[in-house]
């Protein structure tokens, strides 16, 4: 179905993983338009998403080759597809988790950065060394600076240096670090957490926190209060709380 990207359905999972690793997963126009395909055309029963890459890196960003002698039409177009791509992942139901086993740099930083939760490798690296060519990481450090604060981003953008996976998760860019070895495990571990509970709530929680995320807390509040309250009145809040009080397992009617 795709040239670039692999689709795995596993039940309530779907796998995609870039498979272009001749080039370091790099993120053509055409890469991302596959990517955006794939998210927004998920089996009805997908509940979780992991995003990987095939080959020694996860991506190593745009694909220079692509971008050199073009006029400014293309750059624009090129950035509004990468930022669609970006915002696809927050604006889908489904969490997106970042299977990060090698260096992530650039826009594929801002990739980890933009998925809902990473869990990395120890041989995972993190890197904006757009500088170093001459090309401000600009659009990477959207996601990247609201991730790891405006210190670190700027350290990360102004040197261009890379970071190992533990650094990574200790400034706030991935969840979790973990062994080669251990890496599918841990990500299994995380979708059995996340399948168990309803996807629509799921679905509910995602969107109000991308919602609110940037707003004055009043406003926030002003908010979330409503969509609690849309929430409480679901079938599947009633079962929850039913089950809970009952001391039983919910059966989710959006199930």
């Amino acid at each position: 179905m795709y040239r670039y990207l692999k689709l795995k359905e596993e039940g309530p999972v779907a796998r995609l993983t870039l498979d272009r690793p001749d080039r370091r997963n790099a993120l053509s126009l055409d890469v991302m338009g596959e990517v955006i395909h794939a998210l927004t055309n998920l089996p009805d029963n997908t509940q979780v998403v992991v995003l990987g890459g095939e080959g020694p890196a996860f991506s190593a960003g745009h694909d220079l080759a692509e971008m050199l002698d073009r006029d400014v039409g293309f750059y624009r177009g090129l950035f509004d597809v990468c930022t669609r791509m970006m915002e696809t992942i927050h604006r889908i139901p489904q969490p997106v988790i970042a299977r990060v086993h090698g260096p992530a740099y650039a826009a594929g930083c801002q990739l980890v950065a933009s998925c809902d939760l990473a869990v990395a490798s120890e041989t995972a690296t993190f890197a904006t060394p757009g500088v170093k060519i001459g090309l401000f990481c600009s659009t990477p450090m959207v996601p990247i600076s609201r991730a790891v604060g405006r210190k670190r981003a700027m350290e990360m953008l102004l040197t261009g240096e890379p970071i190992d996976a533990h650094t990574a998760a200790r400034w706030g860019l991935v969840n979790r670090v973990v062994p080669p070895a251990a890496l599918d495990e841990e990500i299994d571990r995380l979708v059995a957490q996340i399948t168990r509970y309803s996807p629509l709530v799921i679905g509910i929680g995602k969107e109000a926190f991308y919602s609110q995320i940037e707003l004055d807390e009043h406003r926030a509040y002003d908010l979330t209060k409503a969509v609690m309250a849309s929430n409480a009145r679901m079938a599947d809040a009633q079962e929850g709380m039913g089950a809970f009080i009952d001391k039983r397992e919910p059966r989710w009617p959006g199930r």
